[in-house]
């Protein structure tokens, strides 16, 4: 399967945006665990996913072609 991954603020510093081709990752619980393993600075941050523009707060199948953005806190105004 194939997705886009965006990401912004401190998490850009060291993950470029990029087309990656994910085998055996079949929602965002496990593109999480696979996302720490691959850069371990993650584990010690605080972000959110977006998959396909709408913000996670469950564990959501992820479908081919799909993007995901990995954020930052961040605060509104």
């Amino acid at each position: 399967m194939e997705i886009e991954l965006i990401s912004f603020g401190k998490i850009a510093e060291f993950i470029n945006n990029q087309n990656i081709e994910l085998d055996g990752i079949a929602d965002t619980d496990a593109f999480k665990q696979y996302l720490e393993n691959q850069f371990p600075a993650l584990k010690s941050m605080k972000y959110k996913l977006a998959l396909n523009k709408n913000i996670v707060q469950e564990n959501t199948e992820i479908t081919n072609s799909a993007t995901i953005a990995i954020m930052p806190p961040f605060s509104g105004g």
